[in-house]
């Protein structure tokens, strides 16, 4: 069986003048178990779309896995009740996945509640290089204006985020949508691994806010910049900077702010357009 992304219900408009009957076509969200080695780590709420690609994008920014070779078999089973994202996964990997096992329905506003310790939330990430990495600034500047426009969910439901590739002059090359950002983000990162594209390459842009988590997915993936359309929060900040990653917020309406590691964006400044 599957899921719908959507589905059209009816409601009330109250304005002043009065009431009307409407019809709205709303995004569907359903419990996601990740299961490893036949044991359930953790259920997310999730948008029932690229779920093998967010399974992917969530054992990799996990570190339950490093590379994808370390996933021996995977299989996607839905039930009447949600879906179950099965992976087994190599010997080796058990002390990761211990070190890291939630125990949780995860909120799709948080990605972090639940976690056993406060210092798995403060896990200390990969410094990014990101030495070959040059971003345009009038590329840069549109990014969030082309991620919206390629985002068929939101245009049927306006309530979800999304996550999308930019590479140098090449723009959005792919993208990911979900009623939650960091499920956006996660199933991003699983499809560029699955599709055997690497994360260094170019940067992530996000329809949100930047939250703590956020950036630690990006480090975790190795992508070395992180554009939003919104704000960052000053604890994603600091990890940013300290991860060596280019934090980029309120992409929109031709110009940018740049928070850390500003040296990836090329400085003709005349080209923001």
């Amino acid at each position: 069986m599957g899921f719908p992304l959507s589905r059209s219900l009816p409601g009330l408009s109250v304005h002043r003048d009065g009431r009307a009957p409407i019809s709205r076509t709303l995004p569907e969200e359903v419990p996601v178990a990740l299961v490893y080695n036949g044991t359930t780590n953790a259920v997310m709420m999730a948008s029932p779309g690229d779920i093998a690609d967010f399974a992917y994008g969530f054992v990799l920014t996990e570190g339950i896995v490093t590379s994808l070779d370390q996933v021996l078999e995977f299989e996607e089973v839905s039930h009447d009740s949600g879906i179950e994202a099965r992976f087994w996964l190599r010997e080796d990997r058990q002390e990761a996945l211990s070190a890291r096992r939630r125990f949780m329905a995860g909120p799709v506003g948080c990605g972090l509640c639940g976690l056993d310790s406060l210092e798995q939330a403060n896990r200390t990430l990969p410094r990014i290089s990101g030495d070959g990495l040059k971003l345009h600034p009038a590329q840069v500047a549109r990014a969030t204006d082309d991620l919206r426009a390629s985002q068929v969910l939101y245009e049927r439901t306006r309530a979800t985020h999304a996550a999308g590739f930019l590479v140098p002059g090449q723009g959005i090359v792919t993208l990911r949508e979900d009623v939650g950002r960091h499920n956006a983000l996660d199933k991003l990162i699983g499809a560029l691994a699955r599709q055997g594209i690497d994360p260094a390459s170019g940067a992530f842009v996000m329809t949100s806010r930047l939250s703590v988590e956020l950036v630690q997915k990006c480090a975790m993936a190795g992508c070395a910049a992180l554009i939003a359309v919104s704000a960052p929060t000053s604890h994603a900040l600091r990890l940013a900077e300290a991860a060596g990653i280019t934090l980029i917020a309120f992409a929109r309406q031709g110009g940018f702010d740049i928070y850390s590691h500003p040296q990836r964006v090329i400085s003709e400044v005349s080209d923001v357009a």
